[in-house]
């Protein structure tokens, strides 16, 4: 992506190096970060949604992911690496020109008012008016706090153990959590969880009503670089590639094959990898916010 001369957000909360005094256990491994993702990758609206009811404790796999060390490592770390300062730089980056997007889509799509949400990016764990949030749950959005969270060490999760890669790839993750933020402002967000408590949290039904404010938020972040790129110029070669690529293994068919050797749909919560790059690519195409929408909420499941 070219940012060069971009503004960053000032909607940013920097808690990293802050203790929680969560622990995590010990291992996990590549098998124990591949199914807490399947549970939870790109949560949207509150934390308890985020695993879908199939009751894995996703502390157990925290340890995996942080390195084995059983004990999240943050209190009283004040410095960090160049690279994680480029992370973070880039992350502020992005989430600034998330801003500059909605805030006109709102505007001449006649949405409403665009309110800014406030990243949190933190270190292993941290407080949320949704409940505790861990590394291990991936990026999420909380309608509570109007707040998504991020440990920038979720990049590198991905690239060592998914093969997910590229700025636009980390953009895309952003502009996701971003989404559900839209859906939330919108309404969208709380009506399809009040569909999901009253199916009942982990049923083949209300995961089916995950499925759609997930593939929502693909087509939101579409949409976002849509317009980021009509704006800004940010596209460069392979850009769009590197976001279908990471929509792709982020699929619970992909992951779940890779986990266990095969998919279960019924447990699908975020979409098949052909559902989550065709959603994508279509708000890409589009940038037409209503319709997406429209077709979210009004479209068969089987045809999503």
């Amino acid at each position: 992506m070219n940012l060069d001369g971009r503004r960053e957000s000032t909607n940013v909360e920097d808690r990293r190096g802050m203790s929680s005094g969560a622990k995590a256990g010990v291992g996990g491994g590549i098998m124990g970060i591949i199914i807490a993702l399947i549970a939870m990758f790109m949560g949207g609206g509150n934390i308890g949604n985020l695993g879908g009811g199939g009751g894995i404790d996703l502390g157990d796999v925290l340890g995996g992911m942080l390195g084995g060390s059983g004990q999240i490592q943050t209190q009283g770390q004040t410095e960090f690496s160049e690279e994680e300062q480029a992370l973070y730089k880039f992350s502020c980056q992005i989430l600034g020109g998330t801003e500059d997007v909605w805030s006109k889509i709102f505007r001449e799509q006649r949405l409403g008012e665009y309110k800014d949400p406030t990243m949190v990016i933190y270190s292993g764990a941290t407080s949320t008016a949704c409940g505790q949030g861990q590394a291990a749950m991936g990026p999420f959005y909380c309608s509570g706090d109007q707040c998504l969270y991020l440990d920038l060490s979720f990049f590198s999760t991905m690239k060592q153990q998914l093969g997910a890669d590229g700025d636009f790839a980390y953009a895309y993750v952003i502009a996701h959590e971003v989404g559900h933020h839209v859906e939330y402002l919108t309404g969208i967000l709380d009506k399809i969880h009040a569909n999901m408590r009253k199916y009942g949290q982990g049923s083949a039904q209300a995961n089916k009503e995950s499925v759609r404010i997930e593939l929502l938020a693909d087509y939101l972040a579409g949409c976002w670089a849509h317009y980021d790129n009509e704006l800004f110029g940010s596209m460069d070669d392979g850009d769009l590639r590197e976001a279908i690529d990471c929509a792709q293994k982020i699929g619970d068919d992909y992951l779940q094959k890779r986990s266990q050797g095969y998919a279960v749909p019924e447990s699908f919560t975020h979409g098949t990898s052909d559902q989550r790059m065709r959603w994508f690519k279509a708000g890409y195409e589009s940038g037409d916010v209503q319709s997406g929408i429209n077709a979210a909420l009004n479209t068969n499941y089987s045809q999503l």
